[in-house]
């Protein structure tokens, strides 16, 4: 399904499923809180990274995580 998003298009259904494992990793690990609520920066990198022209959900799904945990470990830092 695409949806039209300004003059980009975008496969809601590869994000979701990109989303739904990086996030899920990312409640399992502790790095993110076990809420139904959806994290607006995973959202944010993964979209990111689509429109960069990245479509396979898994390294989509493995590039967010590494990103959201470098951020998280650079606010820690900072």
């Amino acid at each position: 399904m695409l949806i039209e998003r300004g003059l980009q298009a975008m496969n809601v259904e590869l994000v979701s499923e990109a989303y739904a494992i990086a996030a899920n990793y990312l409640r399992r690990s502790g790095a993110m809180p076990d809420t139904l609520v959806t994290d607006e920066r995973l959202l944010g990198i993964i979209v990111k990274l689509l429109h960069n022209g990245e479509i396979n959900k898994i390294r989509l799904a493995n590039k967010a995580i590494a990103r959201f945990q470098a951020q998280a470990e650079a606010r820690a830092v900072a």
